[in-house]
């Protein structure tokens, strides 16, 4: 995976339940951010999903998008984080 300073990682994990990649689709297509690739799964009744997004056109500050999601994620009752790939890349290191 090539990193990029405009690209983060998007995770989110909780209770399935109705409208999760909904919620988040929406809010950050309303903030001009791109997913670029996405997996979600169901785990006996946990959601987990993981995103690739693309930061360059977005219209807010990076510390309120996890201001937002952060949000979010207590409205839909998940946890959703955001880590930029280089931070990512180097945290799962091996």
């Amino acid at each position: 995976m090539e990193s990029n300073k405009n690209t983060a990682v998007i995770s989110v994990i909780g209770k399935d339940r109705v409208g999760i990649i909904a919620g988040v689709a929406t809010l950050l297509s309303q903030n001009d951010i791109n997913i670029k690739d996405i997996s979600q799964t169901i785990l006996d009744g946990i959601f987990t999903m993981i995103m690739m997004v693309d930061l360059k056109d977005n219209v807010i500050e990076n510390s309120d998008i996890v201001e937002k999601l952060n949000a979010l994620g207590e409205e839909l009752e998940v946890t959703i984080t955001i880590q930029h790939t280089d931070l990512f890349d180097r945290m799962h290191r091996i």
